[in-house]
């Protein structure tokens, strides 16, 4: 099962979180072989979606990071949004859902 995280990113501004993956006993989880995927919505029924750039930066500690560049956060309208953070393995495609939540997009004031 997923863990679950609320996430809050400012609208305008470079976004980037990194996730650990562990099991059970708090250890961390081997990513070799495996990618990275995430997309976030305004609803789990929305048609239209936002692809995080995703990278395993640190594999044997099962490190995942997201990221926005400051002109895609920039284009969000601010609110709520769903979103959730998946691996893929890449020998036998196996897809896990490793974080799954709320991420809420702040209004942006500079310009």
């Amino acid at each position: 099962m997923a863990v679950y995280s609320h996430l809050v990113l400012d609208q305008g501004s470079t976004f980037s979180v990194l996730f650990r993956y562990l099991d059970d006993n708090g250890n961390a989880i081997d990513l070799n072989g495996f990618q990275a995927r995430s997309q976030m919505r305004r609803s789990y029924y929305s048609a239209n979606a936002t692809t995080f750039s995703t990278s395993i930066s640190d594999p044997i500690n099962g490190n995942v990071v997201i990221s926005l560049n400051a002109n895609t956060t920039a284009n969000l309208k601010a609110g709520r949004y769903v979103y959730d953070v998946e691996v893929v393995e890449n020998a036998f495609y196996t897809v896990t859902r490793i974080i799954e939540g709320i991420i809420t997009v702040m209004p942006e004031v500079s310009r």
